[in-house]
């Protein structure tokens, strides 16, 4: 099947053979897609090579055949995002999380809403911390785990602000002591699921939260970005992790 102009990033890319690269992309009516992209390590390809840096809208063309993708075409759509520093690690992360939680062929259009505006919100400097957490609750929705974050799991009541809670991933949030291992104030989950940004030590609590969830659809794995953004926050003490 041969498509042309899907809108598309490219989420992670590596070596394949001696010209040629293997391509992890997010497109907005096939979902995610491994593609082979011929040829573009070649030095006649640099310009075309440099289209498909990470963080950068793409138009490509693909001729589909099972589970692999070959590029066919691909030109770049407007100015790239220019995420440098921590935001680039942020964005890394955006990236394996798409890649780890998501599976081949699977047309997530709103996914792919969610990862440009998360992208356009780094950009401009918006927080990373926050960022990440409606992308992460975006992405569980999306692909079909999302989190009940407005009622209490056991009664169906209507989460109190100043009532702790702890999120069970299968169940949802029950209340519970306020010095419980993951507690947290019902105030920040009914921040999380109205789309409005938490005070900082709210932004810790729901970091823990999905980091908790994502491991469990992990089965109990790590990201790798996590590693990566704890060992480059440990040399700046007064920096928060996102």
């Amino acid at each position: 099947m041969r498509l042309e102009q899907q809108p598309a990033f490219v989420l992670h890319a590596r070596a394949y053979r001696e010209t040629s690269l293997l391509l992890e992309c997010l497109t907005r009516e096939h979902g995610r897609l491994g593609v082979v992209a011929r040829g573009v390590r070649g030095e006649r390809s640099r310009l075309r090579r440099a289209q498909l840096e990470p963080f950068q809208t793409v138009s490509i063309g693909l001729l589909l055949r099972g589970e692999m993708a070959t590029l066919t075409a691909v030109e770049a759509v407007g100015a790239p995002q220019r995420l440098t520093g921590d935001v680039a690690l942020a964005g890394l992360y955006l990236n394996e999380l798409v890649v780890r939680l998501t599976g081949r062929q699977d047309p997530l259009p709103t996914l792919f809403d969610a990862y440009a505006t998360t992208l356009a919100r780094l950009a401009v400097g918006e927080s990373p911390a926050w960022s990440l957490r409606r992308f992460e609750r975006d992405l569980l929705e999306g692909t079909g785990y999302g989190l009940q974050l407005l009622h209490e799991a056991d009664t169906g009541e209507a989460i109190e602000p100043a009532a702790w809670y702890r999120y069970v991933v299968e169940q949802g949030a029950v209340r519970c002591a306020a010095g419980s291992p993951l507690a947290l104030r019902g105030d920040d989950l009914l921040a999380l699921g109205q789309d409005r940004m938490p005070d900082n030590r709210g932004l810790k609590s729901l970091r823990d939260l999905m980091r908790d969830v994502i491991r469990f659809q992990l089965g109990g794995g790590e990201l790798r970005a996590w590693r990566v953004l704890a060992m480059a926050l440990s040399q700046r003490p007064n920096t928060k992790d996102p």
